[in-house]
């Protein structure tokens, strides 16, 4: 088995060692977060509240919807709202049964007012009549008159009617009251008035798309604006501005600042959640709740939080919610989802797959069985999952890609006489992505050519038609479920993970898995193509002229099985036969 491929114990995490200075030293919370981390978002909202030159009445601003998102967008609208900006100078006044309407005495500045889910009577108001009195509920959008309303989307999208009323009043520059249900006309006429307003929806890109659906001409119109959701780290210069993002959430919500101690492993989580060592999380929601739990399970009393706070309230955060995995772990391990990590067997190779369970916080990894049967046929490569109607579009994919790779590979000048089987064992849902398209690939070849699988060892990885593996995702918690697995069944040394070498930047493992590694009691390897996996699982190359190759083998099985047919055939057809080899060589 090969080592030129092997990783060590330090490429298993980040290298904050060039951060040391950066997390000694104490920064203060930032003043204007968005002006410091999302300059396109700053320069979208610049201009969108402007009122004498902003191009659009309304903007879409792709975020989450939630009310971290909210008001972080409503404090900075705030603060950049033009001064000078007056309220519309116009009131309702009730005067017995009746409604008029008189200039405003007050002229207060233009307000930022935010909801992130409406219903119609928050929205517009009420008019209720009750005894012979009559009574006017504002709205949201009297609240924000003169400035800007920030809604989230879903509620538009749940409630057409709102969102058509709202736009035709804010394109008409006047708030009409009118009766949510049509068919019970209000009790009393209520004059208009004028309404200066402007929109921002809130909301994720699937969101967006809903009410665009909704909507067609809103992308031509309205201004958009994107919260970046990570910050690329490049240099100690961005590392210090998100560590004073992070101060700034904790004085916000009242918590205690971290020790020097405390940000290594905070960063560690924060690679975990974008995985990318080069990407860390600017998510005002997951942040404070990092912030939060750890505060809560060290004291909220004390004068920082410790490395002690995030390691301890990690933990208990991934016991919480780790029964789903232990669950498949046992079965496993009883032996009711067979799977074998010891051994060599033809065709059948262990693979990694994600299960990502509605209402489930977070996926986790499954180990999978894939076997490849061959059988005398036309040259058909049937995917038993996509003919069972089980396999997704991707999936279907990455088989179609593993075929032409082998096809091109064996340069073959007459049709494969060999029909192939493949399929996930023990699956009863439906499999997508092309995460397994490098195992099934391995399983195939391996089938072809009669040669054995080490089983001792996984391989997740996606490859292209030139046989070149590309990254995919949920490396760390895939790496992570099978070293669960053969940790319960005992670890032998010559265990481990095949993994694209794009995707060692994303590795950010559990200290467990990084110590078995260090010890040697558990290996990863990073490769970059098929041939280089199935060296390491088969300890043959794929395709190297000077040694025993699987390629070599799968041509000789297919020269075999010509030269039985030809025995098989008169005297005449064997003669025709030889003549037209003969032609082809010249």
């Amino acid at each position: 088995m090969t080592n030129k491929n092997k990783l060590k114990g330090t490429d298993l995490l980040p290298d904050l060692a060039c951060f040391a200075a950066i997390f000694n030293q104490p920064y203060p919370p930032l003043s204007a977060p968005l002006a410091m981390l999302q300059a396109r978002l700053m320069d979208g909202l610049m201009q969108f509240c402007n009122s004498s030159r902003s191009p659009s009445r309304f903007m879409l601003l792709t975020a989450q919807e939630n009310n971290d998102y909210f008001q972080l967008i409503a404090e900075t609208v705030k603060q950049i709202l033009d001064a000078s900006s007056q309220n519309v100078s116009s009131r309702h006044l009730v005067a017995d049964i009746g409604v008029s309407t008189q200039p405003a005495t007050n002229m207060d500045r233009a307000s930022c007012v935010w909801q992130s889910l409406v219903e119609y009577e928050q929205l517009f108001g009420a008019l209720r009549f009750y005894r012979d009195v009559l009574y006017l509920q504002p709205g949201l959008v009297h609240r924000a008159n003169g400035g800007i309303l920030i809604v989230g989307v879903r509620a538009l999208v749940r409630q057409p009617v709102l969102w058509l009323r709202l736009k035709h009043m804010i394109l008409q520059q006047r708030f009409d009251w009118l009766p949510e249900n049509t068919s019970r006309p209000l009790p009393v006429a209520v004059p208009s008035i004028p309404l200066n307003l402007r929109l921002i929806v809130v909301g994720n890109r699937a969101g967006l798309a809903d009410l665009n659906a909704i909507e067609p001409e809103l992308t031509s119109f309205a201004m958009y604006g994107e919260f970046e959701s990570e910050l690329c780290i490049i240099g100690p210069d961005k590392m210090a501005k998100w560590c004073s993002w992070v101060n700034t959430l904790a004085q916000q919500h009242g918590l205690p600042l971290l020790s020097a101690d405390a940000w290594p492993v905070l960063v560690r989580q924060a690679i975990r959640y974008s995985g990318d060592h080069y990407q860390l999380p600017l998510c005002p929601h997951w942040l404070s709740r990092r912030l939060k739990e750890a505060a809560m399970y060290y004291g909220s009393k004390h004068e920082q939080l410790t490395a002690t706070a995030f390691t301890d309230s990690e933990q208990k955060r991934s016991w919480r919610e780790s029964y789903l995995s232990e669950r498949m772990q046992y079965e496993i391990v009883a032996s009711q989802i067979m799977l074998e990590n010891e051994g060599h067997v033809v065709g059948q190779v262990n693979a990694l797959s994600l299960l990502d369970f509605p209402g489930h916080p977070l996926p986790f990894c499954e180990p999978s069985r894939i076997s490849c049967v061959v059988h005398v046929g036309d040259g058909e490569i049937n995917d038993v999952e996509h003919k069972a109607e089980l396999g997704g579009n991707l999936h279907t994919k990455g088989m179609l890609i593993i075929q032409a790779f082998l096809m091109s590979a064996l340069k073959l000048d007459q049709q494969l006489p060999f029909s192939a089987s493949l399929v996930f064992e023990q699956s009863y849902g439906e499999v997508d992505g092309d995460s397994a398209s490098l195992a099934e690939g391995v399983a195939l070849i391996s089938a072809l050519a009669d040669k054995p699988i080490n089983q001792q060892i996984a391989v997740t990885g996606s490859v292209d038609q030139f046989g070149h593996v590309q990254p995919i995702g949920g490396v760390n918690e895939k790496i992570e479920g099978f070293f669960a697995f053969c940790q319960a069944r005992a670890l032998t040394g010559a265990q481990g993970v095949i993994l694209p070498t794009a995707n060692v930047r994303h590795l950010c493992l559990h200290d467990d898995v990084i110590e078995a590694v260090s010890e040697g009691q558990f290996s990863l390897w990073a490769v970059d193509t098929i041939d280089d996996t199935l060296e390491i699982l088969t300890a043959m190359s794929f395709d190297n002229d000077h040694l025993p190759n699987l390629l070599a083998a799968i041509r000789a099985r297919i020269s075999n099985f010509y030269l039985r047919e030809q025995k098989l055939l008169p005297w005449c057809f064997r003669w025709l036969n030889w003549f037209n080899q003969r032609a082809r060589n010249d």
